[in-house]
């Protein structure tokens, strides 16, 4: 389920212990946030995880901002 507001933040209690994650992949927000700290070369982090879109990214960051 979408966190309202956010249509690529989602929650399942069943995955990641109902950590909110970028579009019900294993990838939580919280570790989204980390690897923005430690790529802080977008491409770079782009290449390193080519599942993750540019809307995913602003929506962490929006959701991490809330």
């Amino acid at each position: 389920m979408t966190v309202a507001g956010f249509d690529r933040i989602t929650v399942d209690p069943a995955k990641m212990n109902g950590q909110p994650c970028v579009r019900s992949m294993r990838l939580t927000v919280r570790r989204v946030l980390e690897l923005v700290a430690t790529y802080p070369d977008r491409k770079e982090f782009f290449r390193e995880f080519p599942e993750l879109e540019e809307d995913d990214l602003k929506q962490v960051l929006e959701f991490a901002a809330v």
